[in-house]
């Protein structure tokens, strides 16, 4: 499995999101309540919108146009129960976070 290195851990802080697109793949990278980063597909599940557009409690991301909501360490749908987000593979070492492309797809919901 390879990675490519995306950002430094002072690009996302502990509650912070942000948005990057990583070999052809739109990503939102996220720091959870406890320091823990994670990379996502960037797009919702229901209809495409930008995760980056919506809020982010440390805990849950939230879609800016219908409020799905997504836990922040595994992805999978707090509301819808039924969705999920894809998860990539992240690595850090030193400041550097790493995130790995191969064999992930977005996923996509019921409308």
């Amino acid at each position: 499995m390879s990675f490519t290195r995306v950002c430094t851990l002072d690009d996302v802080w502990e509650g912070e999101m942000a948005a990057y697109t990583v070999n052809g793949h739109e990503i939102v990278l996220v720091c959870a309540d406890g320091g823990e980063i994670h990379a996502f597909q960037g797009v919702c599940p229901h209809q495409d919108i930008a995760l980056s557009e919506g809020k982010f409690d440390g805990k849950k991301l939230i879609c800016r146009a219908h409020l799905w909501q997504f836990d922040a360490e595994t992805g999978k749908g707090i509301n819808p129960e039924d969705c999920a987000l894809a998860n990539y593979p992240v690595r850090v070492e030193g400041e550097d976070i790493f995130v790995s492309t191969e064999g992930v797809e977005p996923l996509f919901a019921h409308t």
